[in-house]
């Protein structure tokens, strides 16, 4: 960094004080560094304020609560030499730095004012940005400025529109519908889909020089089993008891896997979802965190690049690094060239990839300084980065199948192993099921086997599986829908507005959710069509590109839109009371009716007689087996899980840690229960331990 004249401090803007802290450390005393906390100037809540007839320019004012802040820092650059805003490299930190400037440009013209970013937040990143300092990109504002009144048209048109017709309080977002949609499609493919038994069968065979082992029933009479119901196994289990098995053949397989790229920000997210259990706003709050810097005893470091990211390009340098790296460690995995991995061509490629900023410090090496959250996250960012630019790995399948006499069927047993670890030798929370490998018997063909004993185990068939977190962000980053920056918030927005909720990480419509998305379906399709949001990302893409002006593109959007709304006003019929239920129940204070009505946390009993009786209770959700009292939600102390039981209590212990569901049971007339298991996944089954109906011979056992 150049050296300056004493006196007059550089004025440095960045978004979060933890960033301030570690970018202060890096510069010095000749510098200040100052936190915007976010947005200071935007759009009131209040109104649209979006000129709809003059190019559609917003009417931007300081966010409230944040005046003093805003004129703090104007009061700070006024004192500075000059100021450098370094807000996040992206559109919405483009517009904060745009808003700054212009803020601090009408206190005083005298003070310059410029911009400078970064991908990560590293002693030599910092120096190369104060050295480096540039203007603002005005393309990337004007792409944000697109996206923000995009935005706010299409939630400001069409929320009053569900206040009117469905409930007070309501909101509809242009991406958020279309993702809501897919929710709710999902869950009607998972309501509408019928369980079917079948049964598998397994045996213990025995070799005189190998012992024990159990084979599967791949093949019977030339094509896959198909064993319906106990009854057809039993059959087939006394055909084979006398039969002879022999080691018909054993085949090996060699496979080569490749390393996978390093994380994107959709990546990562699912990765952290689907092997550390985190859902995407965790993701992202943590990786924030490990951006912005922690103290690893040595001072405080960024320990991770920019972490809203689409691409997968890595930097020359950190190349060097790792290869350098690899080769300390790992010579024999090093390949001759670096890997190169192709981008997505509708990535913005305005980053890198998400990596480590120091290849040396390894998750062991730095663990003690990081909460166990930030380890997990920090180590399969290294892993997958370190990985990726190692050598390949080879596995080698082993498939061994027993034919029954006569050619009647197969059993067959296989098992993977790693014969050459290659990038695995790096992985530890990142490792597959082929590093663990199976042990498989020592077999030569036609050695002769004795069934020992016969396992048949009964299965139900799996519908589609509901959206979660990582499929969720998968889906929505393969149709085009939002950017790395907006896949955590769109999940949030929809369970804070109590369109979604989660269970057993599972993403549910709730019935509030599923009006909303039935509305918007039925007369805005091409709102909440993916292809037509998709479509409105890459225009937003074009206009930071600067193909395309950015009122041209709201024009062409807004007339017909506001014109489809305008009209749907005047014809769509009122949902309004639709939700609240008139119920048998009557208020135990005033005997007047109960009605079912729909809070901010989801469905309750309210008093008819309100507001002169205030009371509530929760709603029945089934009919108690033991007693005939009401089975309702509850929450226990302390970590509040829910659990279902009866009103009754303490005279009915009944409890069930089990969601009844709005279906009896055919067969004993009792209620249905969602189960919920890594095994079978959603499943529904009867709650009366007597009833066979959709229960596994597993649990009639227990």
């Amino acid at each position: 960094m150049k050296a300056k004249s004493a006196g007059k401090q550089i004025l440095v803007i960045v978004e979060s004080p933890a960033k301030a802290k570690t970018i202060e450390k890096y510069l010095g005393p000749s510098y200040t560094v100052k936190a915007s906390m976010g947005h200071l100037i935007d759009l009131p809540k209040s109104r649209t304020a979006v000129d709809v007839e003059h190019d559609f320019e917003p009417e931007y004012i300081t966010v409230r609560g944040r005046a003093k802040l805003l004129k703090e820092l104007q009061g700070d650059a006024k004192k500075s030499e000059k100021v450098l805003l370094a807000s996040d490299n992206d559109r919405e930190g483009e517009a904060i730095a745009w808003h700054l400037r212009n803020a601090i440009i009408a206190k005083t013209e005298k003070v310059p004012v410029k911009r400078i970013s970064f991908n990560e937040i590293t002693p030599q990143a910092i120096k190369d940005a104060v050295d480096n300092p540039s203007v603002i990109d005005e393309s990337k504002v004007n792409a944000q400025k697109a996206r923000r009144v995009l935005d706010r048209l299409v939630g400001y048109n069409l929320s009053p529109l569900l206040w009117k017709k469905v409930k007070n309080g309501l909101s509809a977002g242009r991406v958020q519908s279309v993702a809501l949609r897919l929710i709710c499609e999902r869950e009607k493919e998972v309501e509408s889909f019928i369980p079917e038994e079948y049964w598998t069968l397994e045996a213990d065979f025995m070799n005189a020089r190998q012992g024990t082992f159990t084979a599967q029933l791949a093949l019977w009479q030339g094509k896959k089993p198909e064993l319906k119901n106990e009854n057809e196994v039993r059959s087939l289990i006394d055909e084979l008891k006398n039969s002879v098995f022999r080691v018909a053949e054993i085949r090996e397989t060699e496979k080569t896997l490749r390393p996978k790229p390093p994380f994107t920000t959709s990546q990562l997210q699912q990765a952290a979802a689907n092997r550390l259990g985190f859902t995407s706003r965790k993701t992202m709050q943590i990786a924030q965190q490990l951006y912005e810097g922690v103290n690893i005893g040595s001072g405080r470091i960024g320990l991770i690049t920019y972490m809203r990211t689409d691409s997968v390009r890595i930097s020359r340098l950190a190349l060097d690094e790792v290869r350098d790296w690899i080769g300390r460690n790992y010579p024999k995995d090093l390949p001759p060239e670096a890997i190169v991995y192709s981008t997505d061509n509708k990535a913005q490629d305005a980053h890198e990839a998400i990596r480590p900023t120091y290849i040396n410090y390894t998750p062991d090496s730095i663990k003690d300084s990081l909460t166990r959250d930030q380890f997990r996250l920090y180590s399969i960012i290294w892993e997958r980065f370190t990985a990726c630019q190692m050598k390949n790995a080879k596995t080698k399948t082993i498939s061994i199948d027993i034919s029954i006499e006569n050619d009647k069927g197969v059993f067959r047993i296989s098992g993977t192993k790693i014969i050459e670890k290659g990038f695995y030798k790096v992985m530890k929370l990142l490792a597959s099921k082929e590093e663990k490998g199976d042990s498989l018997p020592s077999l030569k063909k036609g050695d002769e086997l004795e069934a020992e004993k016969f396992y048949p185990e009964q299965h139900f068939t799996q519908g589609p599986p509901r959206y979660t977190d990582a499929s969720i962000v998968k889906i929505l980053e393969e149709k085009g829908i939002g950017r790395p920056s907006t896949y955590a918030p769109i999940i949030s927005v929809l369970l804070d507005r109590y369109y979604v909720t989660r269970s057993n990480k599972q993403l549910v419509p709730t019935l509030l959710g599923r009006m909303i998305s039935d509305i918007l379906t039925e007369y805005f399709p091409h709102v909440v069509n993916s292809a037509f949001t998709a479509s409105m990302e890459l225009k937003l893409d074009q206009v930071e590109e600067n193909l395309i002006r950015w009122p041209d593109m709201i024009r062409e959007f807004w007339h017909p839109f506001k014109e489809q709304v305008d009209e749907i006003g005047k014809t769509l019929e009122s949902y309004r009371g639709l939700l609240d239920e008139k119920t048998d129940y009557t208020c135990e204070k005033c005997g007047k009716p109960l009605i079912k009505k729909l809070g901010r946390f989801g469905f309750f009993l309210a008093c008819s007689g309100f507001p002169d009786c205030k009371t509530t209770r929760s709603v029945p959700l089934a009919v108690c087996p033991k007693c005939g009292g009401d089975v309702v939600a509850r929450k226990t102390k302390g970590r509040g899980k829910e659990f279902y039981g009866c009103t009754n209590y303490p005279d009915c212990d009944f409890l069930s840690h089990y969601k009844p569901i709005s279906m009896d049971c055919p067969k004993c007339g009792q209620f249905l229960v969602e189960k919920y298991d890594k095994r079978n996944g959603s499943h529904k089954t009867c709650i009366n331990p007597d009833c066979d109906y959709l229960h596994s011979a597993e649990e009639e056992e227990k």
